[in-house]
């Protein structure tokens, strides 16, 4: 099969095919499923993509501890997955999700709690939506 006719079954055929990066990942964006708003963005390995599939929980691969983990198994704060999509060439997943608590490992809601400012040539960020559910510093001590 020409890589062209691989492409186009890829991208128009319903064929399961996740096309992995070359460090074996691809990027997953969880929305929250009943407000559509956007609450983070993490990598899934085949393991990872299969595990959420088979299982209904947000299953993701760490790349700083280079190992699997399940959205909540320290915090509690879990994902029940509604729905998961893949794009059209199949190197990123989007998944719908029921979050319970916070999605972000900083105990807020999202993790996108800033928003950038750019003014006469300044960047600079503020805190939007960034009340905290938890205090991370109680729920990961170590």
């Amino acid at each position: 099969m020409s890589a062209s006719t691989h492409d186009h079954d890829r991208e128009e055929g319903l064929d399961f095919q996740p096309k992995f990066d070359a460090t074996g990942l691809v990027t997953c964006v969880a929305t929250d499923a009943a407000t559509g708003d956007v609450l983070m963005v993490a990598h899934m390995n085949d393991e990872a993509l299969r595990k959420t599939i088979a299982t209904g929980e947000g299953w993701y691969f760490s790349r700083s501890r280079n190992a699997l983990w399940r959205k909540g198994e320290s915090s509690g704060q879990t994902q029940r997955v509604i729905e998961i999509r893949m794009d059209c060439d199949q190197d990123a997943v989007w998944i719908k999700v029921e979050q319970i608590g916070a999605a972000c490992h900083t105990g807020r809601r999202s993790c996108f709690y800033r928003a950038v400012k750019g003014e006469g040539g300044n960047v600079s960020l503020s805190f939007v939506d960034a009340e905290r559910l938890f205090d991370p510093a109680q729920v990961y001590r170590k």
